[in-house]
Formats: structure tokens, sequence, C-alpha cells
């Protein structure tokens, strides 16, 4: 696993053993950045990763150009990798994490806004639903944020949760990429 593109094109990431972190894969990240760049500013957003285990996600989007990241992990195998790799990176300056669980970290956050959030929790956790209704709640995200939930190619998330409304899904082998937006009206 490496960084894609940008300022640290090519710096491998560090993954802990055995399956309990499930990097995203360098194929999805590439389609999944390639879909940002053609619909939404990376350049000085502010970034949000949610579960975000090796923080694959959220580097690939300071070294594309996002201004900072927090990133949210409460796995202590995933949050020794997380800080290796931002120090690999050299972004840990534009970063800070919160070790601990998401909604708890959302509570958090209350009131901080946030231009991209990326959730990719563990495919069982059934998170899905009570993550998004957080987002809005809580006031994480505004008009415009772009919120991308992954999740196995089998389970499809609803059209809409909460004021989120679906605006594209994209599957890749078994994992998919769920993108939301704020409901315009």
């Amino acid at each position: 696993m490496r960084v894609i593109a940008g300022t640290a094109r090519g710096v491998r990431l560090v993954a802990p053993q055995g399956m309990q972190t499930r990097p995203t894969a360098d194929r999805v990240r590439e389609a999944l950045f390639s879909i940002i760049a053609s619909r939404f500013e990376l350049a000085g957003a502010r970034v949000l990763d949610i579960c975000a285990g090796t923080g694959s996600l959220g580097i690939e989007a300071m070294s594309r150009g996002a201004e900072s990241c927090c990133f949210v992990e409460s796995d202590k195998k995933a949050l020794q990798s997380l800080k290796q790799n931002l120090e690999t990176t050299r972004f840990s300056t534009r970063a800070s994490v919160l070790p601990m669980e998401a909604l708890k970290a959302l509570c958090l956050l209350s009131g901080s806004r946030f231009e991209i959030v990326f959730f990719d929790p563990p495919y069982a956790a059934d998170l899905y639903t009570a993550v998004l209704e957080a987002l809005c709640r809580l006031s994480l995200i505004a008009d415009g944020t772009l919120v991308v939930a992954e999740g196995t190619a089998r389970t499809i998330l609803p059209e809409r949760v909460g004021t989120l409304v679906k605006v594209d899904r994209r599957v890749y082998g078994d994992t998919a990429l769920e993108m939301y937006t704020l409901e315009v009206t």
C-alpha cells in the first residue's frame, strides 16, 4: 500500500497484521480520488477520516492538497500504524488523531465543519446509519460537503439518511463506495 499522488506520492504505508484492519486498496483509492477531483476541490479542504485504520484515505487527501485531516480510530494496532504513517509522510503537523469510538469522537467534534468525510467502518459494525445521522445532527457537514462511506458491495446503504442524500455508488470487486451530500432545499 502506497500514497498514489501528490506531495507524498510513492511513500509506502504500513498496516497491522491480520484482518482486523482492512486498508482501502490502491485501485479503489485511485478511483475514489479521480471522482473527488472531478467534482470537489481538495486544495485547502478540511477532511474527517472516521474509522481511519491506517489513515490511507486521509493521508491521500493531504498529499493531494487538503489542509488538514482529523483521524478517528479506536483500534490500538491500527492507531500505531496510523501514527507511523503520519510520521513517514510528514503530515503529523496537519493532522489530529482522536483515539476513540466513532460516535464519541463525533460528539467531541460537534460544530466543527469538514468539506470531505471518509467513513470506512468494520463491515460488521453496523455503524453506517448512526454515524451518517450524527454527521448531520452535530453540524459537522455543510452544503457542498462530500461524505464517502465504504462498505461491502453486497450491502447497499439507504438512498437518504437524515438530511444526507446518496448521489453516487461505485463498486470495485467486493468494495462499494457510497457518496452522499446534504439535500438541496
